[in-house]
């Protein structure tokens, strides 16, 4: 038993948040949403014309890694939208020779962000997103926060990240103790509500309610309830572990800024009749990008350990 009791409507164009403790059935919901579950008891009904597209935790992943980036989109973009992938590419900061980087070469925010551009120009009007922030920097989490604000139709957004979810979220769902309770208002209300900061302190907050079958099975097989509470100097190694982490994730996120700065100023000047012939140039144009590769490297690598770090 996942949950119990639950009954809920999403409205079309509605912009919901699903939060919760890891393991209390966020996903699970999303699966019968998707039909991919169907062994459970209830009535769950898709409204008309519906048409899903979802982007799993591993989508970035799926992509075509011998595709450019460009090839990548063309192959999904119909109709008018044909004329603006440049654009498009552009705004999600896949602009100039970008566009025809390979996506095997892609960092792993580079990834999620193409991933996302062609789930966004696939023909759906419910889009159910897991998590679409793993791996995202600052400016990628507002170009896609921007995106999600500019669909007409209806999005379930599954996450942990606050600063995401405010002014995307009109209603909130929480799931925990076997049961789903809504929330209307957007995610700082909610954690008004809960007299809690961020969504993360969520995984150590008392359940909503116990389950009375979850109580009732552990009773008949008299397994006595675990005690998943770390101890004062772990919980304390722990915060000195996610502090240094978020620091070290907030450098690499300055210098992608400040390194990007330059690659704009250097392309504005190789635009130019006297920069294009000018080499010294084009050398360090080369520089800086071995070297934004390298700190969007070392940002992913910090910023996947910051998020398991969380999850304990």
């Amino acid at each position: 038993m996942v949950f119990h009791d639950v009954n809920l409507t999403i409205n079309r164009g509605e912009k919901i948040a699903f939060v919760g403790k890891n393991g209390e059935g966020k996903s699970t919901l999303v699966k019968c949403i998707m039909d991919e579950i169907r062994d459970y008891t209830g009535k769950l009904t898709l409204g008309h014309n519906v048409q899903i597209g979802y982007f799993a935790q591993n989508q970035a992943q799926l992509l075509d890694g011998n595709l450019t980036v460009f090839d990548t989109i063309d192959r999904v973009a119909v109709g008018d939208v044909r004329l603006k992938i440049r654009d498009i590419l552009g705004a999600f900061m896949f602009g100039g020779e970008a566009s025809d980087k390979k996506v095997k070469v892609l960092s792993g925010g580079e990834r999620t962000r193409l991933a996302m551009i062609k789930l966004l120009l696939e023909p759906v009007n419910f889009l159910i997103l897991d998590e679409p922030t793993n791996h995202l920097d600052m400016r990628s989490k507002d170009v896609l926060k921007d995106a999600i604000r500019e669909f007409d139709g209806t999005v379930i957004i599954v996450s942990h990240d606050r600063d995401f979810l405010d002014g995307l979220a009109t209603k909130v769902y929480e799931f925990g103790g076997g049961l789903v309770k809504e929330h209307l208002g957007g995610i700082y209300d909610f954690l008004q509500k809960k007299q809690i900061e961020s969504l993360n302190e969520l995984q150590k907050s008392p359940t909503l309610s116990a389950s009375p079958i979850t109580a009732k099975t552990a009773e008949a097989e008299n397994v006595a309830p675990s005690d998943n509470k770390l101890s004062y100097e772990a919980q304390k190694e722990l915060n000195k572990k996610l502090k240094k982490l978020e620091r070290r994730v907030a450098d690499c996120e300055a210098e992608i800024e400040q390194t990007e700065s330059a690659i704009a100023i250097l392309e504005a000047k190789m635009a130019t009749p006297e920069g294009a012939s000018d080499m010294a140039l084009y050398e360090q144009h080369q520089k800086l990008k071995k070297q934004l590769d390298c700190v969007m490297e070392e940002w992913d690598e910090a910023s996947s350990e910051l998020e398991e770090a969380k999850k304990q």
